[in-house]
């Protein structure tokens, strides 16, 4: 055999260990999320060789019928599921959506507001010193919003003042851009709408985390409350394959389209198209119960860790009113974020560390950062509820906080989740949620 044949193969042997050990594991990786079965038939189809540069009915490639007619489908129903009156299906990642909305409503250099990462903010949203893709890709310059850590949100009268003064100073804003990364309560965007209009500023909004509870109406309705456009990757609460989506008023359709193609896609990944149509169906008919499901474990998840004596943020808020909960965990054993990553990784219990508002002012970064962040959305995917979460914090305690061996919980991991391999909230759930499906 040669060696080429043996990476071939050790490709797919890593793949199949990967799936495997995905049926073990507990996974509350908040920006993640399990496909079901329906959507992965359509990411294999084979749309994914194709091309299909431009605008359904208008394209730059032959051989589109029917990838129109899906995409058509797919548009049409992200109008209808989010009440949009224009959506662009074609960016392939909440990134590229961010910069065609960047690209839609800003000049190359204009300011614009944003959180800072450490407030939850996201890569995409960052200054040109971090690598954000805002600075460093269009040369945006980025104001943070005023922050209030004891409420876990954007400080509105604080941030008015520094909007109004930073315009008398001749330094103009051109976005209000709301969304992060961590976002467990809804954003004032509302109470921005009349100082938007006053200085001609527009609106953004990037929900890719919560996007799923938006078409639900269970966080927040940006495009109804003021925002102009509103972008989304769709792999989070929204359980689909890895794509981006952008909503937004008419008025900024064709400004849309435009930045899409020419300016930033070519092929726009054709087969995510026909995955995100599947899931905006399923949402459609079964988004309220998977919505409130995750909603209600994020809760349960968040309390039970609180009585276990865990420093759980924004307990007087009732922890979150997203899918995401965010825990201080400096005080702990195990003393920061990654360790608290490393340890429960090895139980079969996959996390990530993340940034707290108020750890540069204590030395930390984000290698060893004094918070982790969970979500509830694949758990509640494949049935769990508020008692299964109550047995997942006492997992997470036991090593944590009691130091147990991570073997042992790692078995007992990997004995809870035998009942939970099947999707819900699907038409079609018959497949096992992490079953290795290979083509010969």
């Amino acid at each position: 055999m040669s060696d080429h044949k043996k990476l071939y193969d050790e490709v797919f042997g890593l793949l199949e260990k990967h799936d495997t050990w995905m049926q073990n594991t507990i996974n509350l990786i908040a920006s993640e999320n399990v496909s079901s079965p329906a959507v992965r038939s359509a990411i294999v189809s084979d749309f994914r060789d194709r091309y299909a540069e431009g605008w359904p009915g208008e394209r730059v490639y032959a051989g589109c019928k029917y990838i129109d007619e899906v995409e058509l489908i797919c548009i049409e129903l992200a109008e209808r599921l989010f009440k949009a009156e224009f959506a662009d299906v074609r960016p392939v990642s909440g990134v590229v959506a961010n910069l065609v909305m960047y690209t839609a409503v800003m000049a190359p250099l204009d300011r614009m507001m944003a959180l800072s990462i450490a407030h939850g903010g996201h890569i995409s949203h960052a200054r040109k010193n971090l690598g954000g893709t805002a600075g460093a890709i269009r040369g945006h310059k980025v104001r943070n919003w005023i922050f209030d850590d004891n409420e876990f949100n954007i400080d509105v009268d604080a941030s008015m003042k520094l909007i109004k003064k930073m315009h008398a100073d001749g330094k103009e804003i051109k976005l209000l851009l709301f969304g992060g990364s961590v976002f467990p309560f809804p954003h004032p965007v509302k109470e921005f709408r009349e100082i938007a209009d006053e200085y001609e500023m527009k609106i953004g909004y990037d929900s890719a985390h919560v996007s799923g509870l938006i078409a639900a109406g269970l966080f927040q309705d940006p495009l109804r409350e003021g925002a102009d456009i509103m972008t989304a990757s769709t792999h989070k609460t929204m359980p689909g394959p890895q794509h981006g989506i952008v909503l937004s008023k008419a008025e900024f359709a064709e400004p849309i389209k435009k930045a899409s193609f020419p300016g930033m896609l070519s092929n726009h990944h054709l087969h995510n198209v026909a995955g995100l149509a599947v899931v905006l169906a399923e949402l459609t008919e079964f988004g309220d119960a998977y919505m409130d499901q995750i909603l209600k474990n994020a809760k349960a998840l968040a309390q039970a860790l609180h009585e276990r004596g865990w420093k759980v943020i924004a307990e007087h808020k009732g922890f979150t009113e997203s899918h995401v909960v965010l825990a201080d965990i400096s005080d702990s054993p195990m003393k920061n974020g990654r360790t608290v990553e490393e340890e429960l990784e090895n139980a079969n219990i996959v996390i990530n560390r993340n940034l707290l508002p108020w750890d540069k002012k204590m030395g930390r970064d984000y290698k060893t950062p004094g918070g982790i962040r969970l979500g509830t959305s694949e758990m509640t995917r494949l049935g769990m509820k508020e008692s299964e979460m109550d047995a997942i914090a006492e997992l997470m305690h036991r090593v944590v906080m009691k130091g147990e061996d991570v073997n042992k919980i790692a078995a007992e991991v990997a004995e809870f989740r035998k009942d939970y391999q099947k999707v819900h909230y699907a038409f079609d759930t018959d497949t096992p949620a992490y079953a290795h499906l290979r083509f010969m």
